[in-house]
């Protein structure tokens, strides 16, 4: 088998860029919500502190935000073009890597218009 083309790898670098802002959404629910419930518990005495350690996680999680999604849509277009030189070269062999190429298309425009 011989190296991956240039469609299976833009498909797989989609595809993990996709993953890692799914990660990054799970991330900060995961900090808001201990967020929450240190203020709804109170406690010791460096309660206050621990609440502004972790809502400066927050914050810097959301900063990540904006350039993963510039990251996100340069796949897409480098993707897009991979997918239109492969069509155009009719080659059958990699009607398989096309369709997956697709997939990670909708996956992504998906992701992407929702957090829009």
């Amino acid at each position: 088998m011989g190296p991956p083309s240039q469609l299976a790898i833009a498909t797989s670098s989609l595809l993990r860029l996709v993953k890692e802002e799914t990660s990054y959404h799970k991330e900060l629910q995961q900090q808001e919500s201990r967020i929450a419930k240190l203020e709804q518990d109170g406690g010791d005495e460096n309660i206050e502190y621990t609440i502004k350690q972790e809502k400066r996680g927050v914050e810097e999680t959301k900063a990540i935000f904006p350039q993963l999604k510039d990251r996100i849509k340069a796949a897409m277009e480098k993707l897009d073009m991979q997918i239109e030189a492969a069509q155009e070269d009719g080659s059958d062999s990699k009607a398989e890597e096309i369709n997956k190429a697709k997939e990670a298309m909708v996956q992504a425009k998906t992701s992407y218009l929702k957090d829009a």
